[in-house]
């Protein structure tokens, strides 16, 4: 899975992994221009011991075995001041023995005895000369000075140019095609670095592996993200045949087919933080829900910063808090909603000062049972889970809740924490609906042809799909709209928290 991830992220920073790539490729051009021009010619030296006339092979194999030791002795003698000194003199240079010897070396392969003598210079004909006139000088230290016998005979080594110099038709430095690689493979590792530095860093949720690595919970719905999502919210009933709303229909039979009781159909709807689009994933599944033919009633259970009446265009000034303080009847408040009469939302009503106590009281699970007996489904909107401890209260009346998990929003700690103060209430979370998904990228969600084709479909019909919704079937009655304008406050001693 990491393996999946550094790819992932690596797929995902690809614009930051080429951009270093360019800048190292720069950087070697930029070295090469930088690099003054040299150019490099060398001489190969021949070193045997001479044998005298009539010595036997055994003493030939010790000659060569003997010249083989004494070349590599010969390597720290070519670039000694002994040898570079006479150079300077007759070259007339103006360099020490110090610098010069950075200019030449000497090199030999293993068990050979052949020297190779490099010199580097601005001009191929000044490498030439230089590398000829330290191979001359070279070979008068060894044969007339270091290995001079002291009698005055002939040394018995002899140093022969095996190769000339002659002057290169190309420099030696730069090296444009090294630079160029060179740099461009620093430049790609230091951009995969950051890149996978960044991206593990990154503690966000992404898309649905992000998730799917960080908790168990499963994952029952993934919504892409839509730039026009204020102007069309509720797209299921705006945009049935858009990607969107498949994703909501998708999200409405993986619920069908968790829990097999009667009291799994009461679901909260909540998230860890604000502005994942809770209500608008809840507003859109009891859509989707009707749709199939279930009869759904909708709660607006966030009496903190209520969204739910807004969202459905219905009437929002009386509502939840004035039935659970005995103000109001559940019948007069639900608002049926759209064509036909399977879909009634409860709007939140007035903000009370003591949200908590309210949807733990003894007639919030009451209002919840009635509902349940009479709708297939009941779908309640609560506050974030980290934020505030409402949709926990409210969700131990109930069988399960939904976490609505928004893309490049929530982190993953955070989202751990929502989950693990849900069960830490004795709430089980019935799964994640991962909401505001790219729709390119590696973390995008895909959906094949068939969304593809819904796409086509949906730009054809785009302009009708900005019509509004139909208003609900009926208003809240008058009288009561006046009562809601009462100031607000539960009777904790009439409404006490339900027995577990």
């Amino acid at each position: 899975m990491e393996l999946t991830r550094i790819a992932r992220i690596i797929r995902k920073s690809w614009i930051l992994v080429v951009s270093f790539l360019l800048v190292g490729i720069l950087g070697g051009a930029l070295a090469a221009i930088l690099t003054p021009v040299q150019f490099s010619t060398s001489t190969r030296l021949f070193v045997a011991v001479q044998i005298a006339a009539g010595s036997t092979s055994g003493d030939l194999v010790q000659g060569n075995n003997f010249a083989a030791q004494k070349v590599l002795s010969y390597l720290d003698v070519a670039t000694s001041p002994r040898v570079l000194n006479p150079v300077i003199e007759s070259l007339g240079l103006d360099d020490t023995a110090e610098e010069l010897a950075e200019d030449v070396t000497a090199t030999v392969e293993p068990a050979s005895v052949i020297i190779e003598i490099a010199a580097l210079s601005d001009t191929a004909e000044s490498a030439a000369e230089l590398s000829a006139a330290v191979a001359a000088s070279f070979s008068d230290v060894v044969v007339n000075q270091i290995e001079a016998p002291a009698d005055g005979s002939a040394s018995p080594v002899k140093v022969e140019v095996l190769q000339p110099a002659v002057p290169s038709e190309y420099p030696e430095f730069p090296q444009v095609p090294l630079n160029l690689a060179l740099g461009a493979a620093l430049g790609l590792m230091a951009g995969l670095v950051v890149a996978v530095s960044i991206g593990l860093s990154d503690r966000r949720i992404h898309g649905r592996a992000d998730i799917e690595r960080v908790t168990d919970v499963p994952v029952l719905g993934a919504i892409t993200v839509d730039p026009q999502a204020q102007k069309r919210p509720l797209v299921v009933a705006q945009q049935p045949r858009s990607i969107r709303a498949e994703a909501y229909r998708t999200l409405r039979t993986n619920l069908e087919f968790v829990g097999v009781n009667d009291r799994a159909r009461t679901v909260v709807i909540t998230s860890a933080l604000t502005g994942e689009g809770k209500t608008i994933t809840l507003a859109n599944l009891a859509i989707a829900l009707t749709d199939s033919g279930s009869t759904v009633a909708l709660i607006d259970a966030d009496l903190r910063v209520p969204r739910l009446a807004e969202l459905m265009g219905v009437e929002g000034a009386v509502g939840l808090t004035d039935v659970l303080i005995g103000r109001a009847k559940l019948a007069d408040v639900l608002q049926p909603w759209g064509r036909t009469d399977r879909l009634v939302v409860l709007p939140a009503g007035r903000i009370p000062p003591n949200p908590s106590e309210l949807l733990g009281s003894i007639p919030m699970a009451e209002l919840l049972e009635s509902l349940a007996a009479d709708y297939d489904y009941v779908l309640i909107d609560a506050p974030p889970v980290l934020p505030v401890t409402d949709a926990a209260v409210i969700g131990r009346l109930t069988a399960g809740t939904l976490l609505v998990a928004a893309a490049n929003m929530v982190t993953e700690q955070e989202l751990l924490a929502a989950v693990r103060a849900l069960e830490t209430a004795g709430i089980t979370p019935l799964g994640i609906v991962a909401t505001m998904l790219p729709t390119r990228g590696p973390d995008a969600q895909v959906y094949g042809s068939y969304g593809d084709f819904s796409k086509k479909e949906d730009e054809v019909a785009a302009d009708k799909a900005d019509a509004v919704v139909p208003p609900p079937a009926t208003a809240p009655r008058p009288d009561l709209v006046g009562a809601a304008d009462s100031r607000i406050v539960a009777d904790p001693a009439a409404s006490p928290r339900p027995r577990r």
